[in-house]
This record gives C-alpha cells, sequence and structure tokens, in this order.
C-alpha cells in the first residue's frame, strides 16, 4: 500500500496483468498501442506482425495496467516458428489477472473458437466486440450480441472501437476492478519493458511489411546486428543511434523484391523506419539495411531461437 493509502487520504493503489488475445488481424496491437497512448507494439494489416510478448504499461489515476500483447494465435502452419508463437500464447494467458478476448464485432468463426479453448478457466474474461466503426447497421449487431452473451456466459462483453478515444478511456474504467489492490509494478511515466534495441527491430520489420504487401511470406524477419548509442557533444543537442540491421528472406526472389527498383522499396523502408525510430527514443538515427537469404530458417528451431524468438 502506498503512502497514502495508510494514512487514508487516497484510494489505494491498483496493478495488474492483462493479456489481449485474438486470432491474427482483429486489432489486438491497435488496441494496445491505444491504452499504452503511444506506438509500442508494430500494426500491418498483414497477419502474423506481432511476435513476442510485448508489455506495454499505462498508469491513470491510482491504477497501474499491464497489458502482455500476444501473436495471434496460429492455426494453419506446423512449423518452428508458429510453435514458438503459440506457446508465447498460451505462456502469456495462464498467469494473468484479466483476459481481453478481441474479435470482430459481428464475427466468430472457428478460429476465434480455437482461441477461446486455449484460455485458461478462472481467469476474468472481457469479449472485446472491436471495429464496431465498421458496422454500417448497428441493429444487426443486437442479434450477435446475444448470441455471444449466450455462448460466453463468463464473460463481460465490451462492444468498442480501438480508435475511438471515449471507448478506451471506458475500457480502463472496466478492467479496473479486475486488478488487485497492490503496489504498482513499473514507473508512472514507464510505456514498456521492450529495449530501444528490440523496438528497432520491430519498426524496421513493421515497415517492410506495410511496404511489401502480401507478397513477402511472414517467414521474413529481422536481426538487429549493432546497437551504438553516443551522448551528444553539446547542451541542447540529442544523442546519436547507429543500428545496423538484417534482414532475413527465404529466397532470392524475396531478396529482389525487399531491394526493389535500383534499391528504391529498401531505402523507403529505411527512412520511414528511422523517422518513427528518432520520435520513439528522441534520437538522431542512423539507419543502414542489409538483405540476406536464409531459406528453411523458419522450420529450424535452433535459428528461430538464434533470432530471438521464445
Amino acid at each position: 500500500m502506498s503512502d497514502s493509502t495508510a494514512q487514508g487520504t487516497g484510494p489505494a493503489q491498483r496493478c495488474g496483468l492483462i493479456a489481449i488475445v485474438g486470432k491474427p488481424n482483429v486489432g489486438k496491437s491497435t488496441l494496445l498501442n491505444a491504452l499504452v497512448g503511444q506506438k509500442i507494439s508494430i500494426t500491418s494489416r498483414k497477419a502474423q506482425t506481432t511476435r513476442h510478448r510485448i508489455t506495454g504499461m499505462r498508469t491513470v489515476g491510482a491504477t497501474q495496467f499491464v497489458f502482455v500483447d500476444t501473436p495471434g494465435f496460429q492455426t494453419r502452419h506446423g512449423n518452428a516458428l508458429n510453435r514458438s508463437l503459440n506457446r508465447t500464447v498460451q505462456g502469456a494467458v495462464g498467469d494473468v489477472d484479466l483476459v481481453l478476448f478481441v474479435v470482430e464485432a459481428g464475427q466468430f468463426n472457428q478460429a476465434d473458437e480455437r482461441v477461446l479453448k486455449l484460455l485458461a478457466e478462472g481467469v476474468p474474461l472481457l469479449l472485446i466486440a472491436n471495429k464496431l466503426d465498421t458496422v454500417h447497421r448497428r441493429a444487426e449487431i443486437a442479434p450477435w450480441l446475444q448470441e455471444m452473451q449466450q455462448r460466453l456466459p463468463q464473460a463481460e462483453i465490451v462492444p468498442m472501437a480501438a480508435k475511438n478515444a471515449k471507448d478506451i478511456e471506458r475500457l480502463y474504467t472496466i478492467c479496473e476492478k479486475y486488478l488487485p489492490e497492490q503496489p504498482w509494478w513499473y514507473a508512472e511515466d514507464e510505456l514498456t519493458d521492450r529495449s530501444e534495441k528490440f523496438m528497432a527491430g520491430e519498426m524496421v520489420r513493421e515497415k517492410l511489411f506495410r511496404l511489401t504487401g502480401d507478397e513477402l511470406p511472414y517467414t521474413s524477419t529481422v536481426v538487429i546486428d549493432k546497437f551504438e548509442e553516443e551522448e551528444p557533444q553539446k547542451k541542447g543537442q540529442k544523442r546519436l543511434v547507429r543500428i545496423s540491421a538484417t534482414i532475413v528472406v527465404e529466397r532470392d526472389g524475396h531478396k529482389a523484391m525487399v531491394i526493389g527498383d535500383k534499391g528504391e522499396r529498401i531505402k523507403r523502408i529505411g527512412t520511414e523506419a528511422r523517422v518513427e525510430l528518432e520520435k520513439l527514443m528522441d534520437a538522431k538515427v542512423f539507419l543502414e539495411l542489409w538483405v540476406k537469404v536464409r531459406s528453411g530458417w523458419a522450420d529450424d528451431e535452433a535459428r528461430v531461437r538464434s533470432f530471438g524468438y521464445e
């Protein structure tokens, strides 16, 4: 308990872990970024963008919300990479105070059902009916909500749009009552437990997927080879961060696609990632990108681990 609580002057501190789960592409990362108030989890319309357990923190009033964003649970391919991703999901949902199960408003299919089967019994559940802003006729959603209430009697259903600030505020109020009274785990202004080096790799990967569209298989990844910081020489200057990263693809054709005509595409990937990293790190960033072919890496357990997957 905090000192103010001991003296009976303010509300007790609350703090707890909240897992965000769902099949690929239902808006989990967008929701996490909206809840944290800054972009810490990468978003792309391509399924499979999030691959690691990312924690984001937000402290509102006396309550600290600690979010665990998980990869979308993989049901299609059984390679080493996907087995690693699915272990991450199962590990994340086992020891939390609350689960936000994200689905698209008006839809619930077999892939959603499979995610539901993973969830531990006894952990409080909010069914987040996301992307409500894309439902044109609200009247059509009422029977679906009734059906979901019968299917998941244990869940509290929250229809919302992750891009709507009022919906995000309301979600905080709903989540708060599920979190235990205990001291905060992080400083009030902390937003993520991931390192800047990790964020650099994620940012390059996001731009890679955004700018290659659906042509590039999701088995491409990014490895940070060098991450060096130099403190500013003069007062008022920003620190300098030098980053060198390798984009790993499975085929020569994919390499050509990433590089693009006369190197235009890789240049654009680098520029867009650098601009975002400069904002995120409040630093001057030099970013160098290389592309290497490593065929079959996603099927190789040792290599999956060496590239930083659990």
